[in-house]
């Protein structure tokens, strides 16, 4: 009997090793698995990043190099030496802080009118209930889907035609900002409409369109669509009016969606070079990004009519950094509220 125990309490523990063995292996292959694909989904990564950050780093090291590092042919990426002179005459011939202001002005205004305006259509849009509802909402899609292109040409004729506005949007230059005859003198061939202002920019955002105002909208219609009506009953039972409701419930739940839209507007209007081509005609209004395109001029005229001999790739990188550095400053501030609103609302791409 003896002998039966040893031999079945043998076979258990063989048994038991066995097992440990498998588990062994198993937990060791799945190790191995974990850190393979870890290591593949990694490389995806960086070759996905590299694909976007090449233009930004090859931007960088282009900038520093100096005439002498263009011509070599043995230097691709790290300059012989920083040459600082690129960034200041590119700061001169862009008129960085000038500009700055125009940018500015256009980007936060048209943001703030498209936060406040959109947020009332998408409102509507989520939760409100009346008779054309989707009718009126594809209506607004389809805008988002006509090129800009197709529709600039009826656009510019309509705001030429439109009256002067007491108060011409042009923080940049004080003398014009209380101005009742707009930014030109009587007599000038741009003296009308709103040529040469900037309420082309910013009057359509604070009535729900503007720039890529229809994805606005879209973004706050499936914010508010997604809050629970209770609350909304619950005000209602407490006396507060739609509006009160909008202010006080809806809207401080939708914050991710501001945030977002803020945001994207600012870019979006920031990096916008077709529109402002087209309305703005003198260079004391220009953006940022519109200054690249008469940077040779303005860097003939900051040189002294030398433009030539500075004018190269180096010195247009610098410009071109110069321009996107102040979005690039505002991401690095905000990428944590903006990553985690993205996620809130369900922006993608």
């Amino acid at each position: 009997m003896a002998t039966v125990a040893q031999t079945r309490t043998q076979a258990q523990a063989l048994r038991r090793a066995r097992a440990r063995e498998r588990f062994s292996a198993y937990a060791i292959l799945k190790l191995l698995k974990t850190i393979v694909l870890r290591i593949i989904t990694y490389l995806i990564l960086a070759d996905i990043a590299f694909v976007f950050m090449f233009p930004v780093f090859y931007m960088i090291a282009t900038s520093f190099k100096s005439i002498q590092d263009l011509t070599d042919p043995t230097i691709v990426w790290i300059a012989t030496g920083f040459d600082w002179q690129n960034y200041t005459l590119a700061w001169q011939a862009v008129d960085f802080v000038h500009s700055f202001s125009n940018s500015a002005q256009i980007a936060i205004l048209a943001a703030i009118g498209q936060v406040i305006s959109c947020a009332f259509v998408g409102y509507g849009f989520g939760r409100m209930t009346f008779p054309g509802r989707e009718l009126l909402f594809l209506l607004v899609i389809f805008t988002f889907l006509v090129p800009p292109e197709t529709i600039i040409v009826p656009l510019f004729i309509l705001y030429k035609t439109m009256p002067r506005l007491a108060v011409d949007i042009n923080l940049g230059g004080f003398p014009h900002l209380l101005t009742a005859n707009g930014s030109f003198g009587p007599g000038n061939i741009f003296d009308h409409g709103w040529i040469d202002t900037y309420w082309p920019f910013i009057f359509p955002s604070f009535f729900g369109e503007g720039l890529k105002g229809a994805v606005f909208i879209l973004i706050f219609r499936q914010t508010f669509r997604q809050q629970p009506r209770e609350l909304e009953e619950a005000a209602r039972v407490d006396g507060a009016g739609p509006i009160q409701t909008f202010f006080r419930i809806n809207l401080p739940l939708a914050s991710a969606a501001v945030l977002v839209t803020f945001l994207f507007s600012i870019v979006w209007h920031w990096n916008d070079f077709l529109e402002p081509l087209i309305y703005l005609n003198r260079q004391q209004l220009f953006t940022l990004p519109m200054r690249l395109s008469v940077l040779g001029q303005t860097l003939n005229d900051v040189t002294g009519g030398a433009g030539s001999d500075f004018y190269n790739e180096a010195l247009a990188m610098a410009a071109v950094l110069l321009v996107i550095l102040p979005v690039l400053i505002l991401y690095v501030f905000t990428q944590r509220f903006f990553t985690e609103s993205i996620d809130r609302t369900g922006v993608v791409g």
